[in-house]
C-alpha cells in the first residue's frame, strides 16, 4: 500500500515538475513487419507514463519528443503482437522495431486503422479503412477479389447497381472522388464495365476512404478520397503468390534489392473466360489485364526511394467488327527524406494516364481519347511537440484532355482525320494542417488549402452571343444549343480562364471519458475537373472536361457531426455520424444531351447546385471467433438548375430532383465466423432502395410515329435491391511449415437467386399490341472457387 501511494505521488508531483525541468529529446524512428520488412502504416506508439502517443506515417516513419526520463514504450497494431520496450531517453535515439505477426492476423476483421483507445482522442473522423485480409474473405462476383465492392459495404458508400462502375459517397457522383493509388490519380478504377476493380488484392499495403473531414493535403474532388498505397516488397526472402479463379488469375513475385535495404514486387492479373468462348461458337470476347510494379530502397537512415507503376488494359471485342480498348496508366518516383528528428519530407514526381480507344472496322476508322497529367507533390510533417504536428507543401498538376481523335485505318474508307479540340490546364495548391492535442479530452485539427486553377489557350474557342452557349427557347419552353457567333484562337501559354479558391479544413474530438467520444467536422473542397456523363454509372466513353468560361468549379460545404463508443474494452464499438452538404456549380444536362463526339460541350450543359445530408450508422464486433459488422445509411441527394432569368424555366421546372444514384436506405450486414483453424465461413447480406428513373407516363402519335412523353426527371424509382453472399475458405495443412502455403475460397454470390433490375425498359408486346415494362437483371446465383497459393 505504501509502495502504492508514493507511486501516485510521483505522477501527480514529481514527474510533472520534471517536465518543466529537464531537458527534451526526440524519439524516432520506423516500424515494420518482421516476416517482410515492409513498413507499416498507423502503428500506435504509445509512452505509458505520460499516456500519451503518436502513430506511423505512410511510410512507417514516428517521431516523439519527450523530456528526458526512463519510459516504457508500448508499440501495437492490428493483427501482430504488441512490443514493450524501456528505453532511457537521455539524447536523441533513432529505434526500428519489427512486428511479428499474432496466429490470428489472417481472420482479423476491421473496419478503421485502430481501435485503440487513443482514436477516441484523435480529431479524425469519417474515416474508414479496410485489411486486406477482410477484403480477401468477403464473398464476391465470379471469386474475383474487389476492393471497390467492400468499400460498397461501408456506410455512406453505393454504387449504382451490379455492373456499374465507381462508387458514390454520402450522395455524390462517381467522379466527385478522388482515388489515389501510390498518390497517383486512377480516372477509371473499373475493369470489364464495373465487374471488376483496377486494384490487385495482392499488392495492395493499406487502404483508406474519408468521406468528411478530409485533410488539407487532399483536394480536387468534392466527394471523397480513397487513398491506396502498394506494398513495398520483401527485402528479406524471395517469395512468390497468387490465385487460380474460374475466370481470372494472378501471381504476385517479391524480393530483395539488397537484403534488408532494397527490394521489389511485381503484380499481374489476367482473366481468361473470353478463351473458351470459341468453344461455343462465340466470336465475342471481354477479358482485362493488369500489372503492378514497385521498386524500393533505403539509401540510407534519412533517404529513401520509391518507383511504382501500374498499367491495365480492358478489351471488349465484336466479332471482326468492333474493338474496344480502355486502361490506365501510372509512375511515380518518389523521395523520402528526414531533415531532422522532425522533420519528414516526401517528394513525388507522378504520371497519370487514361486512354479509350475504339476500332470501327465496319466502318473504317479508329477513335482515341483520353486525359494525361504530370503532377509534383512535395509534403512534409512536422513533430513539433506531442500535442502539436503539422503538415504542409504544394501541389502542381498540368493537364492534357484530348476528347477525341478520329483516323481511317484504310485509304478507301472514304473517312477524313478529325480531332476534337484539345484543352489543357494547371492545378496549383499550397497547404497547411495541425493536428493538436489541447487537454487530455479535448483535440482539434485545422487547415487551410488554397487552389487555383488555370485554364490554358487552345487551338480554337467558341464565342456566343452574351456569353450564353445555351439558350432559352421560350415558345417551345425548351432549352437549346446557341449558335456561335465566332471563334478565338489563343497559344498555349495563355490563360484564357483562372480561378482560386480557399479552402478551410477543421475537425475536432471530445472525450466524454475513456470510451465515448463526440467529434464534429467541416470543410470546403473545391473540384475543377468535370466528368461528362448522363448515365448513373460512367461508361469508359464519357469524357472529362475541365473548369472555363462556361463550367465553372463546383464548391463543396459539408458539415459532420458524430458520437463514437467502444464497449467491453474494444470488443464491440458503436460509430454514429450525421452530415449535411451543399455544391455549387454541378453541372446538369439540357434534355436530349448528346455527349459523345461533341466539340462544343458548353452547349448542353447548365451550372446547378445539389444538396445530401443523411445518418450513418456502424456497430462493429471486432474480437472472438464470431466478428463483423451492421452498416445502416439513411440519406437524402438531391439536385436543383433554376432557370437563370424569371422567363427561363430551368431543369424539370427548376425543381429539385433526386439525383440517379440517390438511396433512401442501405443496409450491409457482413459476418465472419472462424470454426477451426481449417475452416472458416463469412457472408454478406444487402439492402438498398431502388435507383431513381425516369419513366414514361404517355404516348402521342406524330407523322405516323408513335412519340413518348416523360414524366419529371428522376420521379420514379427500380424495385429494392437485396442479395446474400456466402462463402468458405478451408486452409488443408494450417500447421504445415513447408514453403508452400495454399487455401481453397468456395464462395456462392446471390445465394438465393434475386434477379435485381438494372433497368427496366419500355416497349410494345408484338403478340397483343400492349405496352408492357421489361426488367434487365445482370446476375443470378453466381457460384465460383479460387485457389490461393504462396511459395
Amino acid at each position: 500500500m505504501k509502495s502504492k501511494s508514493l507511486r501516485v505521488l510521483f505522477i501527480c508531483f514529481v514527474l510533472p515538475l520534471s517536465i518543466f525541468s529537464q531537458d527534451k529529446f526526440t524519439l524516432r524512428g520506423t516500424i515494420s513487419d518482421s516476416n517482410t520488412n515492409e513498413t507499416l502504416i498507423g502503428v500506435t506508439v504509445l509512452i505509458s507514463e505520460l499516456q500519451t502517443g503518436t502513430s506511423t506515417n505512410e511510410y512507417g516513419f514516428f517521431s516523439i519528443t519527450l523530456p528526458e526520463a526512463n519510459y516504457t514504450i508500448q508499440i501495437s497494431y492490428l493483427g501482430y503482437k504488441t512490443i514493450n520496450r524501456s528505453i532511457n531517453l537521455n539524447q536523441n535515439l533513432n529505434l526500428n522495431f519489427s512486428m511479428e505477426e499474432s496466429s490470428e492476423s489472417l481472420n482479423e476483421i476491421v473496419i478503421t486503422e485502430n481501435v485503440e483507445k487513443l482514436d477516441l482522442k484523435r480529431p479524425q473522423m469519417s474515416v474508414n479503412s479496410l485489411s486486406i485480409n477482410t477484403i480477401k474473405q468477403m464473398p464476391v462476383v465470379l471469386g474475383e477479389v474487389d476492393i471497390i465492392k467492400s468499400i460498397t459495404l461501408l456506410p455512406g458508400v453505393t454504387n449504382a447497381g451490379e455492373g456499374s462502375s465507381g462508387f458514390n459517397i454520402r450522395g455524390g457522383s462517381v467522379d466527385q472522388n478522388l482515388i489515389l493509388l501510390d498518390e497517383a490519380t486512377i480516372f477509371n478504377s473499373s475493369h470489364l464495365f464495373g465487374f471488376f476493380s483496377v486494384f490487385n488484392p495482392d499488392a495492395i499495403k493499406d487502404l483508406k476512404l474519408f468521406k468528411g473531414g478530409i485533410p488539407a493535403k487532399y483536394g480536387g474532388r468534392v466527394s471523397s478520397v480513397l487513398d491506396i498505397y502498394q506494398k513495398e516488397g520483401n527485402s528479406n526472402n524471395f517469395k512468390l503468390s497468387g490465385g487460380i479463379g474460374l475466370v481470372s488469375s494472378r501471381l504476385m513475385a517479391e524480393g530483395p534489392l539488397k537484403k534488408n535495404k532494397g527490394s521489389f514486387l511485381v503484380a499481374g492479373r489476367s482473366s481468361y473466360a473470353h478463351l473458351f468462348l470459341p468453344l461455343f461458337d462465340i466470336d465475342n470476347s471481354a477479358y482485362f489485364y493488369d500489372l503492378n510494379t514497385k521498386l524500393s530502397y533505403r539509401i540510407n537512415d534519412n533517404n529513401s526511394v520509391y518507383l511504382s507503376g501500374y498499367f491495365g488494359r480492358d478489351v471488349f471485342e465484336i466479332s471482326d467488327s468492333f474493338e474496344n480498348t480502355y486502361g490506365n496508366s501510372v509512375l511515380n518516383f518518389r523521395w523520402n527524406h528526414l531533415f531532422t528528428d522532425k522533420l519528414f519530407s516526401n517528394l513525388s514526381l507522378i504520371y497519370s494516364d487514361y486512354y479509350y480507344g475504339l476500332k470501327l472496322n465496319f466502318v473504317e476508322f479508329d477513335w482515341n481519347s483520353g486525359i494525361q497529367n504530370f503532377n509534383l507533390r512535395y509534403d512534409l510533417k512536422h513533430y513539433l511537440t506531442p500535442k502539436l504536428k503539422l503538415e504542409y507543401g504544394l501541389n502542381s498538376i498540368y493537364y492534357s484532355f484530348n476528347p477525341g481523335e478520329i483516323r481511317p485505318t484504310t485509304e478507301t474508307s472514304g473517312i477524313n482525320s478529325f480531332d476534337l479540340i484539345k484543352k489543357y490546364a494547371f492545378e496549383n495548391a499550397l497547404y497547411v494542417d495541425a493536428e493538436q492535442q489541447i487537454s487530455d479530452n479535448f483535440s482539434v485539427s485545422y487547415g487551410l488549402r488554397m487552389s487555383s486553377f488555370l485554364r490554358l489557350g487552345q487551338d480554337e474557342l467558341n464565342v456566343y452571343e452574351n456569353d450564353e452557349a445555351v439558350v432559352f427557347n421560350q415558345d417551345l419552353q425548351i432549352y437549346e444549343k446557341a449558335r456561335p457567333i465566332g471563334t478565338e484562337s489563343s497559344n498555349r501559354s495563355d490563360v484564357i480562364e483562372s480561378f482560386l479558391n480557399f479552402e478551410p479544413r477543421f475537425s475536432m474530438s471530445y472525450q466524454l471519458n475513456q470510451n465515448t467520444a463526440v467529434k464534429a467536422s467541416y470543410n470546403r473542397m473545391s473540384q475543377y475537373l468535370h466528368l461528362l456523363s448522363n448515365t448513373s454509372s460512367p461508361t469508359p466513353l464519357d469524357v472529362w472536361a475541365p473548369s472555363g468560361n462556361f463550367i465553372k468549379p463546383q464548391l463543396l460545404d459539408q458539415f459532420a457531426i458524430g458520437y463514437f463508443k467502444t464497449i467491453q474494452n474494444d470488443a464491440y464499438s458503436l460509430e454514429i455520424e450525421s452530415f449535411y452538404k451543399t455544391i455549387q456549380n454541378r453541372i446538369d444536362y439540357i434534355d436530349g444531351a448528346d455527349l459523345i463526339a461533341n466539340n462544343a460541350i458548353e452547349q448542353i450543359v447548365l451550372n446547378g447546385r445539389s444538396r445530401a445530408y443523411g445518418l450513418e450508422i456502424l456497430l462493429r464486433k471486432n474480437e472472438g471467433a464470431f466478428k463483423g459488422w451492421l452498416a445502416y445509411t439513411l440519406s437524402k441527394s438531391e439536385q436543383q438548375t433554376p432557370g437563370r432569368t424569371p422567363l427561363e424555366t430551368g431543369i424539370n421546372n427548376g425543381e429539385w430532383y433526386s439525383t440517379p444514384w440517390d438511396k433512401t436506405h442501405d443496409i450491409s450486414l457482413t459476418a465472419s465466423y472462424k470454426v477451426s483453424e481449417k475452416w472458416s465461413f463469412s457472408s454478406n447480406f444487402i439492402f438498398q432502395t431502388g435507383l431513381p428513373v425516369t419513366f414514361p407516363n404517355g404516348q402521342y402519335v406524330y407523322n405516323g410515329l408513335s412519340v413518348p412523353s416523360f414524366e419529371s426527371r428522376n420521379a420514379s424509382r427500380l424495385p429494392s435491391y437485396h442479395r446474400l453472399d456466402v462463402s468458405a475458405i478451408y486452409n488443408p495443412k494450417p500447421d504445415s511449415t513447408k514453403r508452400w502455403k495454399g487455401e481453397w475460397v468456395f464462395s456462392i454470390y446471390n445465394a438465393y437467386n434475386r434477379r435485381n433490375a438494372a433497368s427496366i425498359d419500355f416497349r410494345q408486346n408484338r403478340n397483343t399490341g400492349q405496352n408492357e415494362a421489361v426488367r434487365l437483371a445482370i446476375f443470378g446465383i453466381i457460384p465460383s472457387v479460387t485457389y490461393n497459393f504462396k511459395f
